[in-house]
């Protein structure tokens, strides 16, 4: 948290203020801490059009990360070819958006660095959260082949998380409905489609149990907003470190900022048709594992 004491002789609008203060924050970056509750003005969430005087007080709940133009790392690339990368995104980075550093960038970052095209497209999205593999295109036809096999569920993704709580029973295939609550940015599992909610179906696989928490794999079979975090929670066994779904009280004992899941596997079908991608037929990718994978193994996790 960064503290500001305005001094100036004359009113100014405080996104300028800040701007001035600090270069690397955008509108974009601005915008997204206001919304999220990041900026204070004498105590209290005011509009970026408010003018701040000699005097007063502003409190950014921002990392400094958010507020430098620090050199952004280059991603790691679990494969690559001339059409399609993948990615492994770490936890605490979006995807993409007004952040200086997102993934996309990242990988922009490594592809110039080598004297490439830095040019990619995203196929599909994680959490910020959420740790693991990201499916990325170089070009058009890539692009197709990856969305299109995506929503044919034609490529599995299976995931690694802890759970706080043991899911009983131990292994099962979950099918319910999401419904997406749009002003509260969250999803609920429901039992039936009122109102619009769509088939979720999700299946685990208890691998340890440490505790009061449970190592599992989870294959997404359906691929929806929130869909692990919320229909885990939804049967008692919240995602550890989840903060939207999960038992804020257990984050804070086990000290977990972001929660524990990670896009473990990307598992391509084993025929593909077309010439181009054919190579990629019945290739596995995986992610290194993570860190708490091994914790709740030997114990000192729980």
């Amino acid at each position: 948290m960064k503290e500001l004491h305005v001094k100036s002789l004359l009113p100014v609008r405080l996104d300028k203020y800040l701007m001035d203060q600090f270069p690397a924050l955008g509108m974009g970056r601005l915008n997204k801490a206001l919304r999220e509750n990041k900026i204070k003005l004498n105590g209290k969430k005011q509009p970026l059009s408010t003018r701040v005087q000699n005097g007063d007080i502003i409190k950014l709940f921002l990392n400094d990360d958010q507020l430098e133009n620090r050199p952004t790392p280059a991603a790691v690339f679990v494969y690559e070819d001339d059409d399609i990368i993948i990615a492994s995104k770490p936890a605490g980075i979006a995807v993409d958006g007004p952040d200086s550093d997102t993934l996309l960038r990242r990988v922009q970052t490594k592809l110039a660095a080598e004297g490439k095209v830095a040019h990619a497209v995203l196929c599909h999205r994680l959490d910020t959260g959420t740790s693991g593999l990201v499916l990325l295109a170089k070009n058009s036809a890539a692009e197709a082949f990856l969305t299109a096999a995506i929503k044919a569920r034609d490529i599995e993704k299976r995931y690694l998380c802890v759970t706080f709580g043991r899911p009983n029973p131990p292994a099962a295939l979950l099918r319910d409905y999401l419904l997406k609550d749009a002003e509260r940015g969250i999803v609920r599992i429901t039992d039936t489609t009122a109102g619009g909610a769509k088939e979720v179906i999700t299946g685990y696989e208890t691998l340890a149990v440490s505790g009061r928490l449970a190592l599992l794999k989870v294959e997404l079979v359906t691929g929806r907003t929130h869909q692990i975090r919320a229909h885990l929670a939804h049967i008692g066994c919240p995602i550890l470190g989840d903060s939207k779904y999960g038992n804020n009280a257990a984050n804070r004992e086990l000290r977990f900022k972001y929660q524990a899941l990670c896009a473990w596997e990307l598992r391509f079908p084993a025929q593909i048709s077309d010439p181009r991608f054919a190579h990629l037929a019945g290739r596995v990718f995986h992610a290194e594992k993570p860190w708490y994978y091994q914790q709740i193994l030997d114990g000192t996790l729980k």
